[in-house]
């Protein structure tokens, strides 16, 4: 698929110039979702630019202090532009990763238990989860938004009628799952907000292939991870909100940077302006400024283009994984979610099945994988929502299992008690720096060591998380 001139010919290119290091290595990085590889032009702007000049610490008017404060607000104003935000309307609050961002806006929300609602789907990450934590402490209602159908799609249905009911708060979905890819309507923001409703839209794992303009989708809050974007550096997200909206939130706490004026004694303070009032501390200003260099470097290379360079591998892997037979003809994988690449990332989530048709322990796939240099995710992707729907779990075995006697002190023990074969699924999520020769190899790995005879268990290691 060619996308303003850049197809095949043009990703090799990339390929070598900026990820060359993974042949070099020998390895095939199928982990996109998790982050994307680091383009050694990255790497060597930053260099650049911490080896030419001095910066200091923010929040003071030092030359040093002045040139990284120049920088971070640079940045602030790069995120917007790549968000097609009105910088009137909107302003960028820097945070470690996506997970902060969210908690940002949990911890400081009204909730309550007459007003301020909160609706979660049922496809969501646990940073996005643990929002319904906030709203317990404050007895707020909280409402799930169920799935529908064999694509794990959610129901629009469903989602009409929490719309529509008594209460109005906080409505939070992602804008492409983590754990399938699919790619749920960027246009339930907008049907919400007209309901009355406030929308957080985790854009973690959209943003990497999807393009996002919030004039056309005005979310409240939008949080992203730039490490999966572009790379490098990781540990920087953004909380992306409209002013009205962050001037609702009530911050439970105050630290250095975030307050104007404060009293030791007298016991009161003063919160500073947005942003500042929720970035903690001393912001990263080492690498805040690189979420500039990334995003020119990331729409050099073109949104569009990165898009269908990933939607085309995304359709040469699923059509490979329909394909893979044991030698009886039975299945050698089950794909999880859409088989086609209509309404989804590049994000594929599947099991192994063994000669009989069973789930093959997902530590053993990931064993194999490490073996041959293949880099792919296991587990259930801090998304248990989605693990529930694929894994066909029954709401009334999750609620006995997770109270009482039947809790468990270990992952394992949950998984037994649940009649799980698998903790998990196996997680492929080709990127900007793959070429059609790792989509092809992946598959070939998955046939040669698993399509004859399923490797022997051996002892795995217990598992720590899902």
């Amino acid at each position: 698929m060619e996308e303003d001139g850049k197809g095949a010919a043009f990703f090799e290119r990339l390929r070598a110039e900026e990820f060359g290091y993974l042949d070099e290595t020998g390895q095939t990085y199928l982990d996109h979702t998790g982050t994307a590889p680091v383009p050694r032009s990255l790497a060597r702007a930053q260099a650049a630019r911490l080896g030419g000049q001095v910066f200091g610490n923010p929040h003071t008017e030092s030359p040093a202090s002045a040139a990284s404060t120049d920088l971070v607000e640079e940045a602030r104003l790069r995120v917007l532009r790549f968000l097609d935000a009105d910088p009137a309307t909107y302003t960028v609050v820097f945070t470690a990763n996506a997970s902060q961002a969210v908690k940002l806006v949990a911890e400081a929300y009204p909730f309550h238990r007459s007003s301020g609602a909160l609706l979660l789907t049922q496809d969501n990450h646990n940073s996005v989860n643990g929002v319904r934590e906030f709203a317990r402490a404050a007895r707020a209602k909280v409402g799930l938004v169920p799935f529908e159908g064999d694509e794990l799609r959610l129901s629009d249905a469903a989602l009409s009628r929490a719309l529509a009911g008594r209460h109005r708060g906080l409505f939070c979905y992602p804008a492409q799952s983590n754990f399938t890819g699919v790619r749920h309507p960027l246009e339930w923001v907008a049907r919400a907000r007209s309901a009355g409703w406030q929308t957080l839209l985790d854009a973690a794992a959209y943003l990497p292939t999807g393009t996002l303009s919030l004039r056309r989708v005005p979310a409240d809050f939008v949080v992203a991870s730039w490490y999966k974007v572009f790379g490098y550096p990781s540990g920087v997200g953004s909380l992306v909100a409209r002013r009205e909206a962050l001037a609702r939130l009530r911050r439970p706490w105050f630290a250095g940077g975030t307050i104007q004026v404060v009293s030791a004694q007298a016991h009161w303070h003063r919160m500073a302006q947005a942003p500042a009032a929720f970035e903690d501390g001393t912001p990263d200003f080492h690498a805040v400024p690189q979420i500039t260099t990334g995003l020119d470097w990331y729409e050099a290379v073109g949104a569009d283009a990165v898009a269908g360079h990933v939607s085309g591998l995304t359709g040469r892997l699923l059509r490979a994984l329909a394909e893979l037979r044991h030698r009886d003809g039975r299945p050698l994988v089950r794909v999880y979610g859409p088989r086609g690449t209509e309404g989804r990332g590049g994000t594929v989530a599947l099991n192994v099945l063994d000669g009989r048709g069973k789930v093959v322990d997902e530590r053993i796939v990931a064993r194999e994988c490490a073996a041959a240099g293949i880099s792919v995710r296991t587990g259930c992707f801090c998304n248990p929502g989605a693990g529930e729907e694929a894994f066909a779990i029954a709401p009334r075995l999750l609620r006995r299992t997770g109270t009482g006697r039947a809790r468990a002190e270990t992952i394992d023990g949950y998984i037994r008690r649940l009649g799980l074969p698998s903790g998990g699924a196996v997680r492929v999520s080709p990127g900007i720096a793959n070429v059609a020769a790792d989509i092809d190899r992946f598959v070939d790995f998955l046939h040669a060591t698993f399509a004859a005879a399923t490797p022997v268990r051996g002892e795995l290691a217990p598992r720590l998380t899902c």
